[in-house]
């Protein structure tokens, strides 16, 4: 009985890979496709620059399943690169040009316009139309409806909206007289209905506005836009100073940089947003004031705010200088710093040319006192530079610590030399390794094209099914005619029926032309 249930799971495995096999081109990579734009979205939106902490969690995404195996490599190649992706840079500059439309192109972001509250109101269904217009651009019936909310239902509880979108729909129409008809009604809503759910974005949009206008050659706009990026910081306004302050940088940086150094430097007006914005925006173009600015910021005269302090630090990475580089060692030694901080640290120490940041890292990443994570991140950084791979190896057998043992053998990996390579197999192999370790040993070797021969060896020798499961995997993804005769073969003649699935499984992703036949063939001797 025993062996029936075995055969039959044996050729439902077998049909299921054919079809995964059919489809491999299409569903199963549209899947893994999927999977990885995921997880690159994440990264990108990501305020850390942790990158061994989303290699950790991305190597538990790929490794439990199937459909995260391709990902976990694309992820391993993001965290390589993420020091020249520079991923924080990207996420401001998406919150503070995107949002408000400067991105050198004419451009606009989706809009998310809610959907109809009150199906008694006499204009829901003339909302909903509105709604439905403005979301297929079609601006000029949008246009037409969110004013006849107001002309024929003037108590509707749609109408203090009604001027917002509408001013959306002129503002992507684009004309001159478009403009100016947008800015009107946005005034007009601040005037009539200061408590509309949408006028703190109305008085953003009315600076954007006022910014294009001013690139035309209005200079009332021009005005207003300075006024605005001049006034107080009140709560209520942030969003409009900022957006005012993001414009006048575009249209004249020179007068725009001492309104952003007092931004920040009066630490107690302004909201901490709009300082993390200022630093972002100076930091576009960084001279000797504003360098001393980040200086006096991070670590000088710190910031009360640890986010602004963090965009600081961050942003040193960018000034070449050995008064940086000192700045930033001292606050990565400091006992007073947060964690965010000094692993902010740690990634702009890596990005400085000096011949000092490897024996700093070096030196960092030894510390037994220090947290872990941040150890991680040293160690992270530390692979990314050339000729590190014989320092880590040495600090592979100095450290007891699990997960300070595979970020190092993640960054061996990044050598890809020879010797890395042989290194990993021989952690892979030994018995006296963590299972874990082992597995993440032969993963990374794997990575770096350890040849079918070593991975079969170690699928050959070792007891323990996880490491053998795991030695299937890398076959699969080696991809060549050697490493799919070898999971025919396990397919074949293994007796574990786990790893005999597994072998199955992966055979269904190959497009090996061989495979949908001995699939058949696996079948028809179920």
């Amino acid at each position: 009985m025993r062996f029936l249930k075995t055969g039959f799971v044996m050729v439902a495995t077998a049909v299921a890979a054919m079809g995964l096999n059919a489809q491999s081109g299409t569903n199963s990579g549209i899947a893994q496709q999927a999977r990885i734009a995921e997880l690159q979205s994440r990264l990108a939106v990501t305020q850390t620059l942790s990158s061994s902490r989303q290699l950790a969690v991305g190597q538990e995404l790929a490794m439990a399943r199937a459909s995260g195996m391709a990902a976990r490599t694309q992820l391993a190649a993001l965290g390589s690169s993420l020091a020249r992706q520079s991923l924080e840079s990207r996420a401001l500059a998406a919150r503070v040009g995107s949002s408000f439309g400067f991105s050198g192109a004419r451009s606009f972001e989706a809009l998310n316009i809610p959907e109809s509250w009150d199906a008694q109101d006499p204009a829901d269904s003339l909302y909903r139309a509105a709604r439905r217009a403005l979301n297929d651009r079609s601006y000029r019936a949008a246009i037409r409806m969110y004013s006849e909310i107001r002309a024929n239902h003037p108590s509707s509880t749609y109408v203090g909206d009604s001027y917002y979108w509408q001013a959306q729909a002129l503002f992507r129409q684009g004309g001159g007289s478009d403009m100016n008809q947008a800015v009107d009604l946005l005034r007009s809503q601040m005037d009539r209905y200061p408590d509309a759910p949408t006028v703190g974005d109305a008085r953003a949009l009315l600076v954007r506005i006022q910014s294009q206008q001013a690139q035309r050659g209005n200079a009332s706009a021009a005005a207003a836009v300075a006024q605005s990026a001049s006034s107080g910081c009140e709560d209520d306004e942030d969003s409009m100073r900022s957006a005012a302050l993001s414009a006048l940088l575009q249209m004249d940086s020179e007068r725009a940089a001492p309104i952003l150094r007092e931004v920040l430097r009066d630490r107690d007006e302004c909201s901490v947003e709009l300082r993390e914005q200022a630093i972002f925006l100076l930091a576009q173009n960084p001279d000797p004031e504003t360098v001393e600015l980040l200086l006096d910021l991070a670590h000088r005269n710190p910031d009360p705010s640890e986010k602004v302090r963090e965009a600081a630090v961050f942003w040193l990475s960018q000034v070449d200088s050995e008064e940086a580089l000192d700045a930033l060692l001292s606050i990565l030694e400091s006992g007073t710093a947060g964690e965010g901080i000094q692993e902010r640290a740690i990634f702009a120490i890596s990005q400085h040319d000096s011949d000092r940041v490897s024996r700093i890292l070096r030196d960092y990443a030894g510390r037994a006192d220090v947290p872990t994570e941040l150890r991680r991140n040293a160690i992270h950084w530390i692979g990314q530079r050339p000729g590190s791979a014989e320092f880590l190896r040495s600090l592979y057998n100095s450290v007891d610590d699990r997960e300070i043992r595979e970020q190092v053998l993640f960054a061996v990996s990044q050598s890809r030399s020879d010797e890395s390579r042989a290194w990993l197999l021989e952690r892979a192999l030994d018995t006296s390794e963590d299972t874990e370790v082992r597995k993440n040993a032969l993963f990374w070797a794997g990575q770096t094209g350890a040849p079918t021969a070593d991975v079969l060896r170690i699928y050959r020798t070792a007891e323990d099914v996880e490491l053998r499961e795991q030695a299937i995997f890398v076959l699969a993804q080696t991809r060549s005619t050697e490493a799919v005769d070898a999971m025919m073969d396990i397919a074949r003649n293994e007796e574990t029926r786990e790893l005999k699935e597994r072998a199955i499984f992966w055979l269904g992703q190959s497009r090996d032309p061989r495979v949908a036949e001995f699939l058949l063939e696996l079948i028809r001797g179920g």
